[in-house]
């Protein structure tokens, strides 16, 4: 357990020195946008495809992957019901934000320090690719009568994060062995994952104002509580309905206290459905999420 809050403290730090930055440093505008692009398009795949290599891609059809996967349509499930009489846009979005896990940017730091395996997030990447291009065609037809099944299918060629997942999960099957002068650049960028990721996290918790008047309050509230209580509460209970160890259980029930993934603040624009709603649940989620993951630790370790 002292590992475990070892690893929150030291996240916790870098995460502060990024809030500390955005309030203080007089960095440009758009200095969180830009970082968090060099870790979507750089660091954060040549981080996991080193890591794949080295992976068990029997993870890809385990029972905590199975655990992970079922919590996950749980929140779906529940948010669509709850708000099934509102419009398609903010029942699809909203019901990501409840139960679809920022595996990349947040998953990877609590992976990596706290549980110690980064690849531990990599199934939660392939299963979550399935489900939003699922979630993107039901949008577009939601919202535009119309599924661009081209823009839809070719989803996963645009996702660096992806084709690096995927290009080393080929890798490690056909047992190639890659040479230093290749495999080295690649693992010493992908150390720098980590920080840099953390740091634009820190600078997006300054000044923000959420949950403002209107229509979009309530199901922010509800897919929040979805995403930082429910989630990882059903994710116990099924893992231990299966039997898992106590391992496993632990694993499982931290990963599913991950905040909602931001890139669904990219996918909610572009459909021009529930932004302010994915806006502040991506928010209130990241900002909960580490509490919630101490409070997990100190009642499993």
């Amino acid at each position: 357990m002292i590992n475990a809050l070892s690893g929150f403290a030291l996240l916790a730090v870098i995460v502060l020195v990024g809030w500390a930055l955005r309030r203080w440093g007089d960095l440009p505008d758009d200095t969180e946008a830009t970082l968090g692009r060099l870790a979507f398009l750089v660091l954060a795949p040549c981080l996991l495809f080193q890591g794949v290599l080295d992976a068990d891609l029997s993870l890809l059809l385990s029972t905590p992957l199975l655990v992970s996967t079922l919590a996950a349509i749980v929140c779906f499930a529940v948010f669509a019901v709850i708000f099934h009489r509102r419009d398609p846009g903010t029942r699809i979005i909203g019901a990501l934000a409840g139960g679809y896990t920022n595996a990349n940017y947040i998953g990877l730091p609590i992976a990596t320090y706290v549980l110690g395996d980064a690849t531990l997030v990599v199934p939660i990447v392939f299963v979550q690719l399935v489900i939003i291009t699922v979630a993107m065609a039901l949008l577009e037809f939601g919202t535009r009568h119309h599924v661009s099944w081209r823009r839809v299918l070719l989803l996963p060629l645009r996702n660096p994060i992806v084709v690096a997942v995927t290009l080393g999960a080929v890798v490690a099957a056909t047992g190639l062995t890659l040479p230093a002068v290749v495999l080295d650049p690649v693992t010493t960028i992908g150390q720098a994952c980590v920080p840099v990721v953390l740091i634009a996290f820190g600078m997006s918790l300054s000044g923000r104002r959420v949950l403002a008047p209107g229509p979009e309050r309530l199901p922010t509230i509800v897919a929040v509580l979805l995403k930082t209580l429910a989630m990882p509460v059903v994710a116990f209970l099924l893992a231990w309905a299966f039997g898992l160890s106590r391992e496993a259980v632990y694993t499982v029930t931290v990963l599913a206290a991950l905040p909602c993934a931001q890139n669904l603040f990219v996918y909610a624009q572009q459909a021009g459905a529930a932004v302010i709603l994915i806006r502040d649940a991506i928010f209130l989620s990241t900002l909960a999420c580490l509490p919630v993951m101490v409070v997990i630790t100190l009642v499993l370790r």
